[in-house]
């Protein structure tokens, strides 16, 4: 068992669960993209709430970072973790929002391959929740956690790579293809921005063990 001198304080754990907890919520909307009938303008306004509440949790972790005389982890490791699960909500908040401005509801549906990079973004969503409060202690149990989110972050690459190979099949026009790649990219970045949270929390396990 390992003994630290760095205070424990359960309040800055408390910040990364309920960031990992409002980006669950982000995702369960944006996988109303899946329905029968989703309301474009309502999933990108509530995404646009949720965009607000991560940034409300953000501005309170780096106040409580900057007047806090000893941390429980590296200043530096604790800004990057918190810039990078804001970077998952700025891109899905961003998908959406391009779904709706770009008038893509209007198509029959989206392509089968986008609303599996959303499932995807699901699982992501769902193991980050999870695992993040395990972050206080660093249970070995993290280790699972970054090596199944890389894994499904190649599940999101393969869902990008035949959804590129569908939009260039001929099927949809030039512009609509220009759109659906720009929303195709944004939900991409999504789940490698995931990724990039699990690479930080094994690189502070490292640091920490």
């Amino acid at each position: 068992m390992r003994f630290s001198l760095k205070p424990q304080d359960d309040a800055f754990y408390g910040f990364f669960s309920d960031a990992a907890e409002n980006l669950k919520r982000g995702v369960a909307v944006l996988a109303e993209l899946g329905d029968d009938k989703p309301d474009f303008q309502s999933i990108s306004e509530r995404l646009v709430d949720v965009e607000h509440d991560n940034d409300e949790l953000t501005h309170s972790l780096f106040n409580k970072i900057n007047t806090s005389f000893v941390t429980p982890m590296d200043r530096s490791d604790m800004y990057m973790l918190a810039g990078r699960l804001d970077d998952v909500i700025d891109n899905i908040e961003a998908a959406a929002n391009l779904i709706y401005l770009y008038g893509l509801s209007d198509l029959p549906s989206l392509p089968r391959e986008m609303i599996e990079q959303v499932a995807v973004l699901e699982a992501q969503a769902a193991l980050t929740a999870e695992a993040m409060p395990n972050l206080k202690g660093l249970d070995d149990k993290m280790r699972e956690y970054w090596v199944e989110c890389n894994r499904l972050e190649n599940d999101g690459d393969r869902a990008y790579r035949m959804l590129l190979v569908r939009l260039y099949s001929g099927e949809y026009d030039t512009m609509t293809v220009m759109k659906l790649k720009e929303v195709a990219d944004m939900l991409e970045s999504a789940c490698d921005a995931f990724e990039h949270v699990a690479n930080v929390i094994e690189a502070i396990y490292v640091k920490e063990s």
